[in-house]
């Protein structure tokens, strides 16, 4: 199953990793370890709370404008 990943650097350092779909959550020192947390996170909610099948997730930008 391919979900999507959301990795932003935090803040005491290393990344946040956030799963849309399921809404799981983790974080890591290095984008690899991030990942790998995220999916030990994400398989074991699939456990509990298994998704129905839609389709894929469509991930894109939108810009705003800064106000000063």
């Amino acid at each position: 199953m391919t979900l999507t990943a959301i990795l932003t650097p935090a803040d005491e350092g290393g990344y946040v990793a956030f799963n849309p779909e399921t809404g799981t959550t983790s974080q890591g020192e290095t984008i690899p370890e991030a990942l790998q947390n995220l999916s030990e996170a994400t398989e074991l909610y699939l456990e509990e709370f298994p998704l129905a099948k839609s389709g894929r997730s469509l991930l894109t930008t939108f810009e705003v404008m800064a106000h000063a």
